[in-house]
């Protein structure tokens, strides 16, 4: 007869990733990640309270560590498995925070940077943009494995984008802001004419990618296409038969260990 049992483990259901949020004020509109409509499936959300973007990136973060895993563990308890983060500059947290949790973590849209690498043809690399090009560094590069030398160029010359997100205001022109995205590309590929397709390090980033790919010309990658690619590891998409024609009916979200060895 096939099992028709359901398995527990956590408190939330239907919701597989979490989403380390920092604590902000300003507008968030679909793409951003502190949007929920940016997502196409359920995410969990969590505050953590004092975590500003002005100290994750002028200061890697300084002192928020502990906070930063205890939010991650909530998240877990409560039912996420998997965790992301509000903004590339967390790939500084990635390993402590795998560590702690104990599931799949993806920190950073900069891990993306290796695998778009390897899909371009010889002569061409990829380039970052990022809110502060100047504090964006080897360090947050190295850790998720990306080229320490990868091209790096910020918005922090323009009027608004970087302006709004480390003062924390409360308003954003969305026509200034893509006008500071545009002019970061465009730099981006006057200094560095072999790049060949784009990483967005801030994931606040996602709503002008279409824009950003239009113009230059080449592929845009952000935290949407990290997400959304983690999240399919997480919860893949079902097919129906044949290929879960053989599995058991139950339904479970969190792993339970066989309770029978596996034929010889």
């Amino acid at each position: 007869m096939t099992s028709r049992k359901a398995y527990g483990g956590k408190t939330v259901y239907g919701a597989r990733v979490g989403i380390l949020m920092l604590e902000t004020q300003w507008p968030r509109m679909p793409g951003d990640t502190g949007n929920a409509l940016t997502w196409p499936f359920p995410v969990l959300y969590k505050v953590v309270r004092g975590a500003t973007a002005r100290v994750v990136v002028n200061e890697k973060g300084r002192g928020l560590g502990p906070a930063f895993l205890d939010a991650a563990a909530e998240l877990v308890k409560d039912g996420a498995d998997g965790i992301t983060t509000t903004g590339g500059f967390m790939s500084v947290f990635q390993k402590d925070l795998a560590a702690h949790v104990k599931v799949p973590v993806a920190a950073s849209s900069l891990m993306q940077i290796p695998l778009v690498q390897a899909l371009l043809p010889p002569g061409k690399r990829v380039g970052v943009l990022t809110v502060q090009g100047q504090r964006l560094g080897p360090d947050h590069l190295s850790v998720v494995g990306a080229d320490p030398t990868t091209p790096i160029v910020g918005t922090e010359k323009g009027r608004e984008f970087t302006r709004v997100l480390l003062n924390d205001e409360m308003e954003l022109d969305y026509a200034l802001a893509e006008q500071d995205l545009l002019d970061a590309g465009e730099e981006m590929m006057w200094r560095h004419p072999d790049v060949g397709a784009l990483v967005l390090e801030c994931h606040n980033m996602a709503p002008f990618s279409r824009m950003l790919a239009n113009v230059l010309g080449m592929p845009v990658y952000d935290v949407y296409t990290l997400v959304t690619w983690f999240h399919a590891g997480l919860s893949p998409r079902d097919f129906g038969p044949p290929g879960a024609g053989e599995l058991p009916r139950g339904f479970r979200e969190r792993g339970v260990k066989p309770t029978t060895p596996p034929a010889p």
